[in-house]
């Protein structure tokens, strides 16, 4: 069920009907059970994953705190292991079977390598990420285990957030499930204002933009230089509106329902800086991968080279979590390097998010670093994009093809000027303000207008099909 669907045009006014007729505890019990039915809509054998993962944390997380030394220990081990175990198998099984056969042929050796039609279950690396970020924190002492196995479960499969994040902190979320939940008119109003907004950026700008990068993506040859320069340009609105349009249905949904999602974007692409970029994109993955991953790598700690190294590593494996492929890899590899230039470059300084402008000078040095951010990001973004290396060297190839016909067509580059002046309407006034639901401050009258511009651009540009959003494979 997506949630740009009909379907879940259905489903989300039903189950906030029924959710104000319950008390908290039959509350959690029917969102428990809507979330089981949502995710069971694209295949109900895979709920047994989640009720594994649900099971073996709320277990191991209930039996840390009397465990000392090394059972301790082997507690979250098995916490580990259960979850990335599911992880692997599922997610890169063939990816690992694949690549140990090409090394074996590359030596000249024969490589008979078994490989299984494996289902990648929908929303396996987000809810596997927030599960164990839930008894790592209970193993460190952040967080005290769930005495409640319903107030778990809730927390591992909360339908708004359950297929493509945000991943919620144990600390945040589970109070908020645990404890009465009250919405006001105007929280009510914000989250559908919120649900709106992001129906925009997926329908009408991130499903829109599609439309000129699939075939350039798909079939590369002979697309000419401006053709995959578009192509690539228009990559990087439709993920930014497809997944920026999730959080923000997510979060609006949630808001129906008495709960605050964390805030996953914010306004990345004006980023001035690598840093700030990661920052500001993905937020959630971000600062699981700092504070799971980067920090007990070392972090900080240790000689300069140490940390570039922490910085690399820990982005080769989140580029990995978004896919099975070198690809993803190569792509995390990108922004590794950059981030650990970008901190060698500073000498271990923070970079402020909005940096001042005082004089030309200033703002010629934010335009040039902003303009590099953007140059390395886009360049990444071919390797997210494209299904394999072939067609990612044969997009590079195609950046020396200016005889390519139709290259240089006006209409297209229109049509993105066009997609992309619609996204800067509604960043730049949540930007300056800071605040994602920045037009319900404006008057009734440019506020109407811009809920009836963004509806109107939802109908009329909406595509014949539903289309999925690009983090589901993730």
């Amino acid at each position: 069920m997506l949630f740009n669907s009909w379907q879940y045009g259905l489903f989300l006014p039903l189950v906030v009907g029924v959710y104000f007729c319950l008390s908290t505890r039959k509350q959690n019990w029917f969102l428990l059970c809507a979330s089981y039915f949502f995710y069971g809509c694209w295949d109900w054998r895979f709920l047994s994953l989640i009720w594994i993962s649900t099971a073996v944390d709320f277990l191991v997380a209930r039996s840390l705190p009397s465990a000392e030394g090394p059972r301790r220990r082997l507690l979250l081990l098995t916490s580990v292991c259960v979850n990335l175990g599911i992880l692997g198998f599922f997610k890169y099984f063939n990816f690992f079977i694949e690549s140990l056969a090409f090394l074996i042929e590359a030596v000249g050796l024969e490589a008979h390598m078994p490989v299984l039609r494996i289902v990648l279950p929908v929303g396996i690396s987000f809810y596997t990420f927030q599960t164990m970020a839930y008894t790592i924190d209970v193993y460190r002492g952040k967080t005290d285990p769930c005495p409640d196995l319903l107030n778990f479960a809730l927390y591992v499969c909360y339908f708004p957030q359950l297929v493509a994040g945000p991943i919620e902190r144990p600390g945040r979320l589970l109070p908020q499930i645990a404890n009465r939940r009250e919405v006001s008119l105007e929280r009510f109003g914000s989250g559908a204002v919120l649900i709106l907004i992001g129906l925009f950026r997926k329908v009408a700008i991130a499903d829109v933009a599609a439309r000129m990068v699939d075939p350039v993506f798909d079939n590369p040859v002979d697309a000419g230089a401006v053709a995959v320069v578009r192509a690539t340009i228009a990559f990087g609105l439709q993920i930014y509106g497809d997944f920026a349009g999730y959080s923000d249905i997510a979060r609006g949904t949630s808001r129906l329902l008495g709960i605050e999602l964390m805030e996953n974007f914010n306004h990345p692409y004006f980023a001035t800086n690598i840093t700030v970029f990661w920052r500001r994109w993905h937020v959630s993955l971000s600062s699981w991968l700092r504070d799971y991953l980067y920090i007990p790598l070392g972090g900080n700690r240790g000689p300069r080279w140490f940390v570039y190294r922490n910085l690399f590593l820990t982005m080769l494996l989140g580029g990995l979590w978004h896919g099975a492929g070198w690809n993803f890899v190569i792509w995390g590899g990108i922004h590794g390097l950059a981030l650990a230039l970008h901190k060698l470059w500073l000498r271990e300084a923070k970079p402020p998010d909005s940096p001042k402008c005082e004089s030309a000078a200033d703002w010629a040095k934010v335009i040039v670093s902003w303009g590099l951010t953007t140059i390395i990001v886009y360049v990444a973004w071919v390797f997210f994009r494209s299904p394999d290396w072939a067609t990612t060297a044969e997009v590079f190839r195609q950046l020396g093809n200016w005889e390519a016909s139709g290259a240089l067509s006006a209409r297209p580059a229109l049509g993105l000027a066009g997609l992309w002046l619609m996204m800067l309407v509604i960043d730049i006034p949540q930007a300056r303000r800071r605040d994602h639901l920045a037009p319900m401050r404006w008057h009734w009258v440019p506020q109407g207008l811009a809920y009836a511009g963004m509806i109107i651009a939802i109908l009329t540009l909406r595509v014949d099909t539903d289309v999925p959003f690009i983090y589901f494979q993730f």
